[in-house]
């Protein structure tokens, strides 16, 4: 008889919605499945992301993974540290969700429509340092909770609008709600924004093959490892807020021929708010370098930037 597939999940409407989702996807393959809760650090604290710490909502579920508690684990990527887990392998990046943030908004409002002195809630500083560098007089405020917690801020009348994951809104069924999804040109995601990962235990060699056939989707790996790489490399050297967005895009070779080519984009905040840009691109077999390469432009751009003209 085959054994059940436990899948390690946290509690949230959001993240049993992604679980569900890798659910229905191994039990169409053939497999049974069993969603197992898992209560996380992250679930139990209501302090900003950037006191609580990296990790707090896949700490606990990477030790029941490593435990043997549950088979497989399922996050939302941009919540993973980026040093990997030894115990620990990244079956499965399933295809990515559209990475975009979106803006919910009072009124059916856009963020160019919103007047001056409004109130934008969020908790991510990446996010607040992309509005403020926009110029359109918008107060930022920090704000936490699920997304229904957030939503009831703009409707309570306690904020004007709040930006929030566009993959999250669509993961619950809540595309409705969006008054506008935001052009990356304007504010870039968190890197692996709407990406799951779905990790096994290393030595979990049969589960590891059977997550990859099942589910890993090769571009949206190449994407994410080259927004992981960037990430990765600035955080040993730059505390800012950081956005980054990887396009897998049609490209013509030496020969003519349609090659696969990745396109990486990246920004970094200032102390002032002002934003340092950058992007790069080549092979999708090189995308962790990419990712390294991009840092590099950034780091040199905003060090430039900061040391001021004739410094």
């Amino acid at each position: 008889m085959m054994a059940t597939l436990r899948i390690g999940t946290r509690g949230s409407a959001l993240a049993m919605a992604q679980s569900s989702w890798v659910a229905e996807r191994l039990e169409d393959a053939g497999y049974r499945t069993q969603l197992v809760s898992v209560s996380t650090p992250g679930d139990r604290s209501s302090a900003p992301i950037s006191e609580i710490g990296v990790g707090v909502f896949t700490s606990a579920l990477r030790e029941a993974l490593a435990a043997g508690e549950v088979d497989v684990a399922v996050h939302s990527y941009k919540d993973l540290p980026t040093d990997p887990d030894p115990r620990l392998s990244l079956a499965a990046v399933p295809v990515r969700e559209d990475p975009r943030d979106a803006l919910v908004a009072r009124d059916g409002l856009t963020l160019g429509e919103l007047p001056p002195g409004s109130v934008v809630g969020t908790g991510s500083p990446r996010r607040a340092a992309q509005i403020r560098a926009l110029g359109l007089g918008l107060e930022v405020r920090g704000i936490r909770g699920n997304v229904d917690t957030r939503m009831r801020k703009v409707t309570d009348g306690e904020v004007d609008a709040v930006v929030l994951a566009r993959a999250g809104l669509a993961r619950v069924g809540r595309h409705e709600v969006i008054t506008e999804t935001l052009d990356p040109l304007q504010m870039l995601p968190a890197p692996a924004q709407g990406a799951l990962a779905v990790e096994c235990r290393v030595d979990d060699v049969d589960n590891e093959h059977l997550l990859q056939s099942v589910l890993d989707d090769p571009a949206s790996r190449a994407a994410v490892a080259a927004e992981r790489a960037m990430l990765a490399a600035l955080e040993a050297g730059c505390s800012a807020p950081i956005g980054a967005l990887a396009d897998v895009v049609e490209d013509l070779d030496a020969d003519g021929r349609v090659a696969q080519r990745l396109s990486v984009r990246g920004v970094v905040a200032t102390g002032d708010d002002q934003l340092v840009r950058a992007s790069v691109a080549g092979e999708t077999t090189a995308a962790e370098q990419l990712g390294r390469d991009l840092a590099d432009e950034l780091l040199d751009a905003r060090a430039a930037m900061l040391s001021g003209p004739g410094q």
